[in-house]
């Protein structure tokens, strides 16, 4: 028999509610203490110094409109912060010139762009940059839902304004996502020959399936199917672009690219955001780049983020495109092996820092 007292069912339901009570405080102390959490704290880095062959140019204001600065274009945002302080410091410490690079970093009109210029200062104090508001609703009525929902970020499409954004005396760009670090002088890539007429160029993958970009629908209809007719079309990343903005604006790219945006939102003819618009107009007509300057895919599928290897070859910039992010896997104790590679350029301060 038990020895436990006797207690009647109505004496029970006061104990319920000390216990559901208890929960309901703990769980809003819990969210409390998280929304209370401090934003991110990131390391000074280094001071790098041009070479003695390097033009010398001290005001950015001059760099800007100069033909001998190596321009730089990323996104920026509170979400991916410490993966653009790691490819900042990536591209700085491998370039001959860091000083003659000047970073475009562009932000989200609704975001703190106070907040995340004092962030890079704090870390880079004698970098050259410039923050650029974009406005959301500019692009937020064409995107249309994805794959991922990371990809339907207004934010990610920006990289098709950068023309109308930047400096008109800016005429040429290397634009990078905030996923990736660069191993290689970053003005190797700027220095990319686009030819006659190329608009963009980057390291293009012809052994991919280019078909599996657009949807049957897409396929089955002759008028869009032809959009491909004359050109050997081939899959490139986005992530890893050099633009001729000259040309860009001439041809007002950025309105082809939102006219294949409009047509999505009548008749889905891709899944993966950003991307495909680029594909429909540019691709199997842009400037080759060497694979090495994009090994990417890093981050694996947009599923899963499975663990992956490197490509075959050389290596210039590493690129976690796909779901899983280095920092992400690494704060969370299931590092890939190449998160290893990433790890040295995290500026990012542990928690219980001495120089806090």
């Amino acid at each position: 028999k038990s020895s436990l007292p006797h207690m009647k069912p109505q004496r029970q339901l006061p104990l319920l509610f000390i216990f559901i009570s208890f929960f309901i405080t703990t769980a809003t102390a819990s969210i409390r203490n998280a929304a209370a959490a401090p934003p991110q704290q990131f390391r000074e880095a280094p001071e790098f110094y041009n070479s003695a062959e390097c033009p010398s140019i001290e005001n950015t204001h001059e760099l800007i409109c100069s033909d001998v600065a190596v321009h730089a274009a990323m996104t920026l945002d509170s979400a991916y912060i410490r993966g653009s302080m790691a490819a900042i410091l990536s591209i700085l410490q491998h370039s001959s010139c860091p000083q003659n690079i000047i970073f475009h970093f562009v932000a989200s009109a609704s975001a703190d762009a106070s907040h995340l210029r004092a962030t890079i200062l704090a870390s880079f104090p004698y970098l050259k940059f410039e923050v650029y508001r974009f406005d959301d609703s500019s692009v937020s009525g064409l995107i249309s839902t994805s794959i991922r929902s990371a990809l339907d970020c207004p934010l990610n499409y920006a990289r098709s304004y950068l023309a109308n954004i930047l400096p008109l005396c800016v005429r040429k760009v290397v634009y990078l996502d905030s996923d990736l670090v660069l191993v290689d002088d970053i003005a190797k890539l700027s220095e990319t020959p686009l030819g006659e007429n190329q608009i963009l160029a980057a390291p293009e993958y012809c052994n991919a399936n280019f078909t599996s970009y657009f949807t049957p629908t897409f396929w089955s209809n002759p008028s869009l199917s032809l959009t491909f007719a004359d050109r050997k079309a081939c899959y490139f990343n986005t992530g890893v672009m050099v633009i001729d903005l000259d040309r860009w604006r001439n041809g007002d790219y950025t309105r082809r690219i939102e006219e294949w945006m409009e047509l999505q939102k009548r008749m889905r003819i891709y899944e993966l955001g950003s991307l495909p618009p680029f594909l429909l107009v540019f691709a199997g007509d842009i400037a080759p780049v060497d694979h090495k300057w994009n090994q990417h895919g890093l981050g694996g599928d947009n599923f899963r983020g499975l663990c992956r290897d490197l490509h075959p070859g050389p290596v210039s910039l590493l690129h976690w495109s796909g779901k899983g992010k280095p920092w992400a896997r690494l704060d969370a104790n299931r590092p890939c092996p190449l998160d290893a590679l990433w790890a040295p350029y995290d500026l990012l301060k542990p928690p219980f820092s001495f120089d806090s």
